[in-house]
């Protein structure tokens, strides 16, 4: 069965668990704070694994000491679904053994 566009209703309760996570109404995104490139590298290096675990990609944007992750179902027109708060939590998961904040 193919994913289905959250309401902004159910988008808003899922990212009520979901801390620091925000929407624009068209995707879910959270930065997080690294203590080095290497640490926010080598999280990225990690969210591109769960992706590809998933088959669900994210538009990841890598700093200095940051890392941005930006995300909505492509094949949906671009609108968030499920897999999207899925892949957020599963991000959310890993953040503190990066460190990240």
């Amino acid at each position: 069965m193919a994913p289905q566009p959250l309401t902004p209703e159910e988008t808003e309760q899922a990212l009520s668990g979901l801390p620091h996570w925000t929407t624009d109404g068209d995707s879910v995104s959270r930065s997080y704070s690294l203590a080095g490139h290497l640490p926010a590298a080598a999280m990225a290096l990690h969210i591109a694994a769960i992706q590809e675990e998933l088959n669900h990609h994210s538009e990841l944007t890598l700093g200095y000491n940051s890392l941005s992750v930006t995300v909505n179902t492509h094949s949906v027109g671009g609108r968030i679904t499920e897999l999207d708060i899925a892949l957020a939590r599963r991000i959310e998961q890993i953040a503190p053994g990066h460190g990240a904040s």
